[in-house]
């Protein structure tokens, strides 16, 4: 079977009340957009996007992201509306799939049942239990004939709960034939593919009406509903990772980006987030950890531990209140109160309490390597670049300036003074 799919992503989204594109607001770590691209890719290569608003900026994100997309701009001065979108558009396939960008949920399967029909033009509808608003569409011995606005209702067709989910797949013939028929002769003075419809009726075609899911085929108008889809995308990506063996302590506490893979059995606490394209495996992520851009093998992590982006941490236990950013843990253990930046600690290695790496100096970054069995004091800077060779020490409350060689203890304490009586003296009445 040939099919083409056509996503309409042109509108402006005023509702989003944002100057980003509403079609690139991320759900769980992607645009909205991307979704549905990748989940039509499941179906065909042949996908058509129509974009207007910041075009060339929206056009710049999926050139980046994809290759073979056929991209077209929307004449929306003289073509506005859903049927304007597919204005000059030439329709080669025997199957055409129309799809709306917003729809971040839709599914490849469900797509599919739309696809496989043979009806010239199977289109999705919601079963409402208050369709008070919507279109209702009129099926008669099982095919669509008509779709009534609400306004135009009769008393009958207000009982009607079939209302349309907005999704159709069309015989290329049909939308060759019917789309340049399209006017504009409506209060709204726009083009609307839902007249298709009528003149497909009109005309003896066949339109089946498929039931779908009303949260799979939400449309995101709103950051209220981006809200709404980003719990339901989380609670896809969750349930599916837990049927693979992930653990997860109360897992709506939890989020995930959809880019995030696991492997073997990892176990995640509450409060964490695991943001971007993260590997994480045979893991434990202790309770409000973050993981950014970064990959964790066989180590624990957290509570309350920050891991930035491209981090590799494996076989190690970082603990409360460390944060990693950029750097390579091997066999390390950093317990509590740290910030290691541009790293590389080897095996066998321990990190004390408040240990910082100073890597930055206010016009560039700086790298720290730690080699083996290294042992940093509670309460020392290292300030990069510098070298901490195998089998060193370095002891409490120093400030590293300079490499250390293996085997010796480095420390820069000066020396200690009492005075005596001071606190009677201090203190006296």
């Amino acid at each position: 079977m040939s099919l083409s799919i056509v996503i309409l992503a042109a509108g402006k989204g005023t509702r989003m009340k944002s100057d980003t594109p509403k079609v690139l607001h991320p759900i769980s770590g992607k645009a909205m957009l991307f979704h549905i691209i990748d989940e039509s890719l499941k179906l065909s290569s042949n996908i058509t996007v129509v974009l207007s608003h910041k075009f060339d900026m929206v056009k710049e994100l999926l050139e980046s992201e994809y290759s073979g997309l056929n991209i077209v701009k929307q004449d929306l001065e003289n073509f506005p509306g859903t049927g304007g979108a597919l204005k000059g558009l030439e329709f080669k396939s025997k199957k055409v799939l129309v799809l709306n960008g917003d729809m971040p949920l839709v599914k490849a399967d469900s797509l599919k049942e739309l696809t496989d029909t043979n009806s010239d033009i199977a289109m999705t509808i919601l079963e409402l239990d208050n369709p008070t608003g919507y279109g209702r569409v009129v099926i008669e011995n099982g095919f669509a004939k008509e779709i009534v606005e609400q306004k135009d209702c009769t008393k009958e067709q207000e009982k009607i709960k079939s209302v349309n989910a907005g999704v159709y797949c069309f015989n290329g013939e049909v939308l060759n034939e019917f789309v340049p028929k399209i006017d504009n002769k409506n209060a709204q003075n726009e083009y609307y593919l839902t007249d298709i419809i009528k003149m497909a009726v009109d005309s003896g075609k066949k339109i089946e009406p498929i039931v779908v899911d009303e949260d799979e085929f939400m449309g995101v108008n709103s950051k209220y509903h981006l809200s709404i889809a980003q719990d339901f995308m989380q609670d896809r990506i969750k349930q599916e990772l837990m049927e693979s063996g992930v653990i997860m302590r109360n897992p709506k506490s939890i989020y995930i980006d959809c880019k995030a893979k696991f492997i073997g059995e990892c176990n995640l606490e509450n409060g964490v987030a695991i943001e971007g394209e993260c590997i994480i495996e045979n893991s434990h992520i202790k309770a409000h950890s973050v993981i950014e851009e970064s990959k964790i093998t066989n180590s624990s992590i957290g509570p309350m531990a920050h891991i930035r982006p491209n981090s590799t941490i494996k076989d190690s236990h970082i603990g409360n209140f460390v944060e990693v950013k950029k750097s390579t843990l091997n066999d390390v253990k950093a317990g509590h109160l740290s910030y290691l930046g541009d790293s590389e600690i080897d095996s066998g290695t321990n990190i004390g309490a408040g240990v910082i790496t100073c890597n930055y100096d206010g016009k560039a970054k700086y790298k720290t390597k730690i080699g083996k069995n290294v042992f940093v004091g509670s309460d020392s800077q290292l300030v990069a670049p510098v070298t901490l060779e195998d089998n060193t020490m370095v002891a409490a409350g120093s400030t590293i300036t300079e490499n250390v060689p293996s085997g010796s203890l480095a420390i820069t304490r000066v020396k200690q003074k009492q005075v005596d009586g001071f606190f009677n003296k201090f203190f006296r009445k």
